[in-house]
């Protein structure tokens, strides 16, 4: 199946499971009382916004380049992965206000936990299996918008776990405090992920160069494939699902034009070999021996 077939599958799952949640858990939280599972289908309804985003950025990105947007459309995963970052965040911030009113007006509230513990069950069970999808695309097609959408339903697993423990707790024990206390770990959980992920996809719309150890094994690959070429500079970055890769090679002024774009050729396809999805431009440059020839070549005044 296409890569982008399988990515917009995904998110449309992502879409429909978000929905089904969000609706069960509005339902457990009216009926039982609960904050933390109120809190919970907040954190499901910001779920479901991001899933729509990641679904129409998944759409945009695969686009090809055109007259408007010479690069492609990349960035629109990153942009969307951003926004999903902020959802999350503003979902942990309103969930931790709710908690704490609750602690100071009204933490001895009733609360019906056997209903509660039923909808978590279920949360846990699907967001689970969709968030292993989502890893699983967003891994085969580098994609930022599937992998935040991935770790919102992810910290939904966690959170949800963490609710359903609480509320087993709650029928146990029948200390209902228990229950904003929970909601304010749960909030805490979500704005770390909330977190990490605008600061990420923040880093990629900036053009923050790729990780060092990406970087490194750029350079291993040139130094290990070519001796015939020095490598003089070497800039990357992640545009949406792509890798942007510029390289400047020096060769020995004896080296052909044609030997020159024969390495720098190899030297690209070996690259993808480790990164597929990866746009490369590869420029070779003189290794000129005379002394000052760098400054009077710039000028044009001398040919090396």
């Amino acid at each position: 199946m296409d890569i982008n077939k399988k990515k917009q599958i995904a998110a449309g799952l992502s879409i429909f499971s978000n929905i089904i949640l969000t609706f069960l858990k509005i339902l457990a939280g009216a009926l039982s009382g609960s904050l933390s599972i109120f809190s919970e289908a907040i954190h499901s309804f910001s779920d479901f916004f991001a899933s729509i985003l990641a679904f129409f950025s998944v759409l945009k990105s695969s686009k090809p380049a055109d007259k408007d947007h010479p690069y492609g459309h990349g960035k629109y995963e990153d942009l969307a992965g951003f926004i999903e970052g902020v959802l999350i965040i503003l979902a942990a911030l309103f969930i931790f206000y709710e908690a704490v009113k609750k602690i100071i007006f009204g933490a001895h509230t009733e609360v019906e936990s056997s209903l509660g513990i039923i909808v978590m069950s279920i949360a846990i069970f699907m967001n689970f299996i969709v968030s292993s999808i989502l890893f699983r695309v967003s891994k085969e097609s580098n994609s930022i918008s599937l992998y935040a959408d991935g770790e919102h339903l992810r910290t939904d697993v966690y959170s949800s776990v963490g609710v359903l423990v609480g509320l087993i707790l709650i029928k146990i024990t029948g200390y209902t405090v228990l229950d904003p206390i929970i909601a304010i770990l749960v909030a805490v959980f979500i704005y770390r992920t909330g977190y990490n992920i605008s600061k990420r996809t923040m880093m990629d719309l900036l053009d923050y160069s790729l990780p060092n150890e990406d970087i490194q094994k750029i350079k291993k690959t040139i130094t290990e494939f070519s001796s015939d070429s020095k490598l003089k500079s070497i800039k990357a970055r992640k545009v949406g699902p792509t890798l942007d890769i510029d390289i400047v090679l020096q060769f020995d002024g004896e080296t052909s034009i044609c030997e020159c774009h024969k390495i720098c050729d190899e030297i690209e396809k070996q690259i993808r070999k480790i990164y597929p999805n990866s746009s490369i431009s590869t420029h070779s440059e003189p290794i000129c021996h005379k002394r000052n020839c760098q400054k009077t070549c710039d000028k044009g005044t001398t040919i090396c």
